[in-house]
């Protein structure tokens, strides 16, 4: 695996997405309760940034069409979204949050 840095943990609060790249892959990266997860940035449905949607109890509304996914596990919960979004590992190093896109 190789883990990349993405992110200082300070500089994203608990509840909140920032949007990354990592070597050209969008990827948004989600602080739940000092729990950290990446997805893919991009809907699975249409072409629209989840780091823009709606966070709220462990979920991404995708801001386009409502959308919802899991951002633990990239599961899509409710239409029109019926494709799963990818996930990535992560990890965190004192201050640094590293994401593996492999």
């Amino acid at each position: 695996m190789t883990w990349k840095p993405i992110a200082r943990v300070a500089n994203i609060p608990s509840g909140t997405i920032k949007a990354c790249r990592i070597e050209n892959i969008p990827v948004a990266l989600y602080n739940l309760d000092g729990e950290f997860f990446a997805t893919h940035d991009i809907c699975t449905h249409a072409h629209a940034c989840l780091s823009d949607g709606y966070l709220e109890d462990g979920k991404i509304e995708c801001p386009l069409h409502q959308g919802l996914f899991d951002v633990r596990t990239g599961k899509a919960l409710s239409g029109p979204v019926d494709a799963d979004l990818q996930t990535f590992a992560v990890r965190i190093e004192g201050d640094e949050v590293l994401v593996n896109v492999e």
